[in-house]
């Protein structure tokens, strides 16, 4: 089985480089219009996280497929920081503390890096299982999806933040033998 790992297009808050988690953003204009320069391969089945920016990216990108999709490839709930950038988040005690963590503590007040990659990894399993039969699944998900899936399937010693990609852009690999091999980028 191919899979195709696409992170979803650009949103306001994308663009001023803000923790956008829970936020349900649509897609921005600027978003939608970067779509449509780029050609994706024909799938046979398409899995979307549930927020507005994924479901709208997935029906631009596979307007002839049904889009299913899975609360569980939701993004993380950045807590405290959602919604804020570097600049409004830079000098705060909390802010340091989780980036001198490599961001592996929580969120102040958000979700746990742990439980956000548990539930991702359940939801990629789920549909593996059920779409075995399918050659092509794409998945239109959150940035942070991609990597927690990717860092539990890749086993050539890649990590969580070796599959971090721009919005449009994601990762093509082969699904054999319960791992994800021949990863490369998608654009």
């Amino acid at each position: 089985m191919e899979i195709v790992l696409i992170r979803h297009g650009k949103t306001n808050g994308n663009a001023e480089k803000r923790y956008i988690g829970i936020t349900d953003e649509p897609l921005s204009k600027a978003g939608i219009s970067e779509i449509r320069k780029h050609n994706y391969p024909l799938v046979d089945v398409v899995v979307a996280s549930s927020m507005k920016r994924c479901v709208q990216t997935a029906g631009i990108i596979y307007p002839n497929n049904e889009i299913i999709t899975d609360d569980r490839f939701n993004e993380c709930d950045f807590g405290d920081f959602e919604g804020k950038n570097y600049s409004e988040l830079n000098g705060r005690a909390d802010y340091q503390e989780w980036i001198n963590s490599n961001g592996r503590m929580p969120f102040p007040n958000g979700e746990n890096m742990e439980d956000f990659k548990k539930r991702c990894i359940l939801g990629f399993e789920d549909h593996i299982m059920k779409f075995f039969d399918k050659n092509l699944i794409a998945f239109v998900v959150h940035g942070g999806t991609i990597m927690s899936v990717l860092e539990a399937y890749c086993r050539d010693g890649r990590g969580y933040f070796d599959f971090m990609c721009d919005n449009l852009n994601g990762f093509y690999c082969t699904w054999e033998e319960g791992r994800c091999t021949n990863i490369r980028s998608l654009l």
